[in-house]
This record gives C-alpha cells, structure tokens and sequence, in this order.
C-alpha cells in the first residue's frame, strides 16, 4: 500500500476499534492481571497504546503507564474514556521509543511489534527498549505464532459475522519478506469500512534472535497471559524478556 503510514492503522480504525476488540474482553483483564504482576507500583511503558485496552485497566492496577502511538486518533479516543487523560502519552514511530526517563516494563501486544514493517526496525525497537528499562527490568511481547511451514496465499477469509455485521478479509502474503499485506472488509448496518493491515510476522525464534542482538534475553515464555505453558499447539506467545 503506497500511502500506508506508521499511523495509518490506527486512524483509520480508532472510531470503532474497541468495538471490534470486545470479544477478547477477558484476555484484557487476564493481560492486566499479568503485567501489574511484573511491576506492582512501577512505571510501564506501551509500545502502541492505541485507546488503552491493556493500559487503563493496568493503571487502575496501581501501574503508571505511559504510552507511545502514532496515530493521534487512537491516542484522542483514550483521553475520552474514564481516566485516559490521567495516561501520559507520546505521539511517534515506537520503534524509536522516544520518550523520557526508564521503566520497570515494556510491553507491547496483540501482534502490534510486527506493525514494523523490516527486520531493522524492529531490532531498532528493541534495542531502544532495552536502553529504557532499568535493571531486573521487563520486556513483554505478546503475538501470534506463525505455523511451521506458514506458506499462506493470497485469498480471503471470513473473519467474523453474526447478525449485526460481517467481517471479510482479504490478504496478499509474500513470504520472503514474511509480510502480510491484508485488508478487513467491514459491513455493518453503518455501512461498509475499508481496514488496512500491514505487517511483518516474526517466528519466536527470530524474535529471541533479534532480543539478543539488542542486548535482551528470554527468561520464560507462555501460551497466554494465564501462564499457561507454551507448546508445539500453541498459536500465540507471551515473552518475557530481561536486560542480558
């Protein structure tokens, strides 16, 4: 997509996302459970907080969040809800992580660190993270697992219906690049929405990889934010990763 910006996503998406988000309502609380239990009383920091699905329900935990987007949208509907505009914020690529002082956690979830679109600018991230957190300090990376042997082709998928809309999307995949070039094709009573998705998957493995370079290692992974052990079947991750 030649017009497809750092921000683009998050603009487009911002007046309806949580609505979409809402069926994962308990892996919410479980993700908050999970990150205040990192760093009780510390200082977070979001890569990508978008309208503060993870963050406002950590703070509440007596975490000080602070988050970094690049979508001005994403950040307006966070300073809307019930204490969104108590969440320090910071406009910008996170991959640089351009943002004040150090943190006891970072974290980024729901796939949204494949939102950076080459290998360098996600090493870059995690490089900057690793700069930013104080010692004993925690990464925190929540995404899918791409399948051993992900050979996906271009086509469509039905996403999701019921009786008020449908979601239909519809991907171009290259695999030598390992990105997804999608589109979410969203029809409700409201009308139809065009949702742009652009990333750079990464195996764990390769994450663990670029963690290292960037001066991080893995100290556990889990199948899900109920610490739940992380196996051949697993389809998405939870890695914690420490300065090495």
């Amino acid at each position: 997509m030649r017009r497809y910006k750092t921000e683009t996503y998050g603009d487009v998406i911002a007046d309806f996302y949580d609505e979409l988000m809402a069926p994962i309502g308990d892996s919410t609380i479980e993700a908050a459970d999970f990150l205040a239990g990192l760093a009780p009383g510390g200082r977070a920091l979001e890569l990508g907080i978008g309208t503060g699905r993870v963050a406002l329900p950590l703070a509440a935990r007596g975490v000080r969040v602070h988050g970094l987007d690049a979508s001005p949208r994403m950040l307006e509907r966070l300073r809307d809800k019930p204490g969104g505009a108590s969440i320090e914020t910071t406009i910008g690529d996170f991959a640089d992580v351009a943002v004040p002082g150090s943190f006891d956690l970072v974290f980024v979830v729901f796939n949204t660190l494949f939102g950076l679109l080459t290998q360098e600018r996600q090493i870059d991230c995690l490089a900057n993270v690793s700069a930013k957190l104080r010692p004993g300090g925690w990464f925190v990376v929540e995404a899918f697992v791409p399948p051993v042997g992900y050979d996906r082709r271009d086509g469509s998928d039905p996403a999701s219906f019921d009786d008020e809309q449908a979601r239909l999307e519809v991907t171009r995949h290259d695999p030598v690049g390992q990105i997804l070039d999608a589109r979410q094709v969203l029809h409700t009573p409201a009308g139809v929405r065009l949702l742009p998705v652009h990333m750079r998957y990464v195996w764990p493995s390769e994450l663990d990889l670029m963690a290292r370079l960037a001066g991080l290692r893995l100290v556990d992974r889990f199948g899900g934010w109920r610490w739940q052990p992380f196996t051949a079947a697993s389809r998405n991750h939870v890695s914690l990763y420490t300065t090495a």
